[in-house]
This record gives structure tokens, C-alpha cells and sequence, in this order.
């Protein structure tokens, strides 16, 4: 039998391995052919010198990819500045003080963006977050930011407000979850009310089709991408619809 040390020393071990393969870090899709560091500026890309804030958490982070998400790449590639306002495992709504709402509200306002882009995290529907509705309202205090729809309400009045430049929000490629493709949904009907725009990879299926052709190297799990899929599928829909918002 081992003994007490031991069993405890093997546990951490364990752990730690565990930690290191969710996060991608044996993953072939992070070898650094894939880094940002790999990759070449396009000197005339019209996102040059465009200053975007993404707001999100893991995904937005590059929690699976060795930190390194779209934004980053966009940033080394396109000469994007980009500000990433990311912290894994948080939600939108809720009132957690790392909330999006909470984060944002953290912000300094005097800082100049051409565009917000926020993540549609999917913590909201894993960790129970009421999903809420959308007010008849547009002020600031009419949204209930407990709820999922209520902090998206918030979040868009309050960057319309401050920094006054357009809001986008961007859904993850589907997975099985009936929960998200609710709040898909709810996207759209914001979309409705307040003229923001949708980068959705949830519904667009070549993006769907590449990832499940190469899985193995470009997902650890059922959300969080690798460098190669960030690099190869999520950049360039990205730069796609980013110019075609900012055009």
C-alpha cells in the first residue's frame, strides 16, 4: 500500500498533468508552428492600427492554446491593437465582481475604441446563469444584470454610452448544448433592438465542417480551441466579418 506522502505526492502529479492537458500544452495543435510568433504581417491590412477591445473569457483568453487566442493573432497579423479583457471561467451575468459587467464597468472610459467585440461565454449556460429577457427599456438601470440577456442589455448601453462606437458579440462554434443555442437565439433578438452586429461561428457550418475534419489538433474539448485552430479557422472568419463591420 503506498503511504501517505507518497499517495498524496502521485495526487498532485496527477493533478498538475491533468492541468497541463486541458490547457492543450501536449496538444499537437500548439506546437509552435502554430504560435503567434509563426506568423507574417500583412502590411496593408485595412484592420491596421484599428483599436478593438474583446471582452470575454476563456476562449477570448486562450485558455487551451497557451494564451494565445484570435485576438492575438489578429493583433500579429492584421496590426489590430488590441486590448484583451479576458479572464476564464467567468460569465456575463450573475454579479460576480470578474463578471463582464463588473469588468467592464472597471474599464477606463477615456480610453478610445473603434469597436468592442464581446464573447458569448458559455459559462453562462454551464454554471446556471438564468437566461432572463430582453426589457422594453434602454436605460441603464432597467436591466437586470443578474440575468444572461440583462447583462448583454447592460453591457451594450454602457459601451454606446462611454466610447460610443459600434458592438459586436461572437458565439462559439457549436457544441451540444441546448442551453447556448437559446441564448444563440436571444443574440438576435438584441441584434433586433439595438443594432449590434453577430460574428457567429455557432451557425456557420464550413467553420463546423473544418473543425470536426481536423479535431484531433484543433479542439481539447468540445469548447476550447488550439493555436491551429485559432490560426487556421477562427482568424480568418474573423478578419472576414471584422472588415466587413469596420469597412
Amino acid at each position: 500500500m503506498l503511504n501517505g506522502t507518497f499517495s498524496q505526492s502521485l495526487r498532485r502529479k496527477a493533478g498538475a498533468v491533468f492541468m497541463l492537458t486541458r490547457k492543450g500544452i501536449f496538444n499537437k495543435g500548439n506546437r509552435a508552428e502554430y504560435s503567434v510568433a509563426s506568423c507574417t504581417a500583412q502590411e496593408n491590412s485595412p484592420l491596421r492600427g484599428k483599436r478593438v477591445c474583446f471582452l470575454g473569457s476563456s476562449i477570448t483568453c486562450g485558455f487551451a492554446a497557451r494564451r494565445e487566442s484570435f485576438a492575438d493573432y489578429l493583433q500579429a497579423q492584421d496590426g489590430i491593437q488590441a486590448v484583451k479583457e479576458a479572464v476564464s471561467g467567468t460569465t456575463l451575468g450573475g454579479g460576480d465582481p470578474l463578471s463582464y459587467v463588473s469588468r467592464l464597468k472597471n474599464m477606463n472610459t477615456d480610453e478610445a475604441f473603434d469597436l468592442f467585440v464581446c464573447q458569448l461565454s458559455t459559462n453562462d449556460s454551464s454554471f446556471g446563469i438564468p437566461a432572463g429577457s430582453v426589457s422594453e427599456s434602454f436605460r441603464l438601470d432597467a436591466f437586470d444584470t443578474g440575468t444572461t440577456t440583462g447583462a448583454m442589455e447592460y453591457m451594450i448601453a454602457y459601451i454606446k454610452e462611454n466610447w460610443k462606437c459600434p458592438v459586436v458579440f461572437f458565439t462559439c462554434p457549436r457544441y451540444p448544448s441546448a442551453a447556448y443555442q437559446k441564448l444563440v437565439e436571444r443574440l438576435y433578438e438584441l441584434r433586433e433592438k439595438w443594432d449590434i452586429e453577430i460574428i457567429d461561428l455557432w451557425q456557420d457550418t464550413k467553420v463546423s465542417e473544418a473543425i470536426c475534419r481536423s479535431r484531433d489538433i484543433y479542439m481539447t474539448d468540445d469548447i476550447h480551441p488550439t493555436r491551429a485552430c485559432y490560426k487556421k479557422v477562427w482568424t480568418p472568419f474573423f478578419r472576414k466579418r471584422l472588415r466587413e463591420i469596420l469597412r
